[in-house]
């Protein structure tokens, strides 16, 4: 297997608010970098869509280790607080739903046919790629057409009692 890097990092202007993420993938010297921005959404869902942007770029099973600064994100899978939630309807306990559930499910999937290792790096501490990370999630809120984060919009319409 092809051992590769993924940094990610997601930022909101608020939260909810205009959001973006920031990937960076290493294999070899190979350095290839993501970003997109989002008209409405939150922190955590940029961190799980950096991770899931990371992931989906791979053509092939892969060692993969994947740096982020979330807690939420590096907790949940390595506590397997994520599996817990799946497996109980995604709920947290018997009263509080999981957030992002959307988000998890495609993250999950994605890392079956890989070998995954998740270590968290302490943000805007110095980390070169965490660093950059965050300069192209920030930059990317910034850029004209952002897009529609769909599903938080459902999610919030439901919550909201809009729909």
């Amino acid at each position: 297997m092809k051992k590769v890097y993924i940094y990610t990092d997601g930022a909101c202007s608020g939260n909810p608010g205009p959001g973006g993420y920031g990937t960076i993938l290493k294999y070899n010297q190979h350095i290839k970098e993501l970003s997109e921005g989002y008209k409405l959404t939150t922190n955590n869902r940029m961190e799980l869509l950096a991770v899931i942007k990371g992931l989906e770029a791979l053509k092939e099973p892969c060692e993969v280790t994947i740096y982020s600064d979330s807690k939420y994100i590096v907790d949940a899978i390595n506590q397997k607080w994520v599996y817990k939630w799946k497996n109980q309807g995604w709920m947290r306990n018997s009263k509080e739903k999981a957030l992002n559930s959307d988000l998890w499910e495609r993250l999950l999937q994605l890392m079956e046919p890989h070998k995954t290792q998740f270590l968290w790096v302490k943000g805007h501490s110095g980390h070169p790629e965490n660093e950059r990370c965050d300069f192209l999630a920030t930059e990317a809120i910034k850029k004209p057409h952002l897009l529609d984060d769909e599903e938080f919009m459902k999610e919030r319409s439901v919550e909201d009692g809009l729909f």
